[in-house]
């Protein structure tokens, strides 16, 4: 039998770099909100469950009735408030989950985080990290990276070039066990309220099950079309790359 599979979909992010007034997460694309297209792809998906959404704070009642009620995601069960930092708005879903009597009724269950800012996120995607959760625990959606990458000093000077083909650029989905993860943040709630030296403000979920709970993450390669909304240019891109899926499938 399945293990239950819950999606937690970020979208409290502020965009600054849009240059907008409007959170990049309700900007239009192709005439729908950038978060529709997750929503949607993990909706769809026979892997996901349900769907908790995470939006900022005030933000409950306009997302339950532009996107939860106007598009008809019932896989959305709970929409809950962020926090100031992206794993603040992680830790505000997963105690959701803590509290979830039935959220391990078929299992441990699995837990899926992405950015809602990903609109390109495919089923693929879905599906290979969720076979590389079976497995491994703990893995990420990745690219290897183009570039050459060097390693600068304080002064800005480069010191040293990585060897590019051990280097990947990390995207989400972000899959884990979820005792893994609920464990990961308690331990990370755990530094905060004891004020311990050196606590870990994580950047991704990843970082911290690497570093809190000493796990190994698999990255599962997918595409660099899963690009991260963060300049009017990435929207842009991401037009284009609707526009050309939609010729393929038509």
């Amino acid at each position: 039998m399945k293990k239950k599979c819950t999606a937690i979909l970020l979208a409290a992010g502020a965009g600054r770099r849009m240059e907008s007034n409007v959170a990049k997460q309700y900007m239009l694309l192709r005439d729908k909100p950038v978060i529709w297209y997750g929503l949607q792809a993990f909706a769809c998906s026979p892997i996901i469950d349900d769907i908790v959404l995470v939006v900022g704070k005030g933000e409950i009642p306009y997302a339950e009735k532009e996107l939860v009620e106007k598009y008809g995601f019932c896989k959305v069960r709970r929409i809950v408030e962020g926090g100031t930092e992206r794993y603040l708005s992680v830790q505000n879903a997963l105690d959701l989950l803590r509290e979830d009597a039935a959220f391990a009724e078929n299992g441990e269950g699995y837990v899926f985080i992405h950015d809602g800012a990903r609109p390109l996120v495919t089923q693929k995607i879905i599906e290979d990290t969720f076979l590389a959760v079976q497995e491994w625990d703990a893995c990420c959606a990745a690219v290897s990276v183009k570039d050459t990458i060097k390693l600068a000093d304080k002064e800005g000077f480069a010191v040293q070039t990585l060897k590019r083909s051990s280097l990947f650029a990390v995207q989400t989905p972000q899959v884990f066990a979820a005792p893994l993860i609920l464990e990961a943040y308690a331990r990370l709630r755990g530094q905060e309220a004891t004020m311990t030296e050196n606590v870990i403000v994580p950047t991704d979920d990843a970082m911290l099950v690497e570093q809190l709970m000493n796990k190994k993450v698999k990255l599962v390669e997918t595409t660099y079309e899963n690009l991260k909304i963060t300049t009017p240019e990435d929207l842009e891109l991401a037009d284009r790359i609707l526009q050309k899926r939609n010729r393929i499938i038509l």
